[in-house]
């Protein structure tokens, strides 16, 4: 019989919200296989547990290299265990290709559910809950950056980002140039640490408090895009829309037949609009 892969939620913060079965599959497991294994006995000496299997790293930079590892440990019976450093394994940590791996062996997986930035951020920002898109981490360089908020522009859900403390200030300054400088938006900082900080206002007015300098672990929560009706779609606003998708790669035709579904006009306003913007002087 095959074994059993079990993605494991660890603290983001307070080790007492380490969930109760998160002690016993560490204690039990086969092998455990650790974003950091110095965490891990961070973790473990926390909760006092003695791991009996075999404790092995999985990071980004062997996540390829030892996959096929763990793949065999499981295809041979053995219970692995997946923590990362802190939340759920796969959600911007490693553990997607161990899992896709693992379902292409029909190897069963399960998880042991834990505590998650997103979500604890999403609910504490005093944003709409009902509808949200999980982003990740936004591309480093400056131009790839406002291209993939670019791709997001008009989408009406809430948005959730991590970020890296030195680079929060240009992340929301991008954001102030592409959603609007008035589009909420929350900063939830070391969430369920000692120096738990929520800073909640427009995008405008947390890119300049961040310009002071931020520190400790980020995620971003964004206003989605106010709902639009036809009548209140522009021609400048029409052009904005199909340049955001041809710059994510559509071709002209297309964006222009997108963007007259989405506005709710004809496709002919359209195409009329991106014409005279193209031979507008400059």
């Amino acid at each position: 019989m095959t074994g059993t892969l079990v993605l494991a939620g660890t603290p983001i913060g307070d080790i007492a919200d380490a969930p109760p079965r998160l002690a016993e599959e560490l204690a039990g497991a086969d092998v455990v296989a650790a974003e950091d294994t110095r965490r891990l006995r961070r973790l473990t000496q926390g909760l006092g547990v003695t791991p009996k299997g075999r404790i092995v790293s999985y990071f980004e930079g062997n996540e390829a290299a030892r996959t096929p590892e763990l793949v065999d440990e499981l295809l041979g019976g053995a219970r692995v265990l997946l923590v990362t450093d802190a939340g759920m394994p796969s959600v911007s940590d490693p553990g997607y290709r161990l899992v896709a791996a693992a379902v292409e062996k029909d190897v069963r997986v399960t998880a042991v559910p834990g505590p998650s930035a997103v979500l604890t951020a999403l609910a504490l920002s005093g944003l709409p809950v009902d509808r949200f898109c999980f982003e990740g981490f936004l591309p480093r360089k400056a131009g790839e950056r406002l291209s993939r908020l670019r791709e997001v522009a008009d989408e009406r859900r809430t948005l959730v980002y991590f970020e890296a403390p030195h680079r929060l200030d240009d992340t929301l300054a991008a954001m102030a140039e592409v959603f609007g400088a008035e589009r909420r938006a929350a900063v939830c900082r070391e969430l369920t640490k000692t120096y738990e900080e929520v800073k909640r206002g427009t995008l405008g007015f947390l890119a300049e408090w961040a310009a002071e300098g931020v520190r400790g672990e980020i995620t971003v929560v964004v206003e989605g895009a106010p709902d639009k009706g036809a009548e209140e779609v522009d021609d400048a606003e029409l052009v904005r829309r199909v340049r955001v998708r041809e710059e994510a790669g559509e071709r002209r035709k297309e964006a222009i037949a997108a963007v007259a579904v989405e506005a709710g006009v004809p496709k002919r306003v359209v195409f009329d609009a991106v014409v005279a913007a193209k031979n507008a002087p400059s």
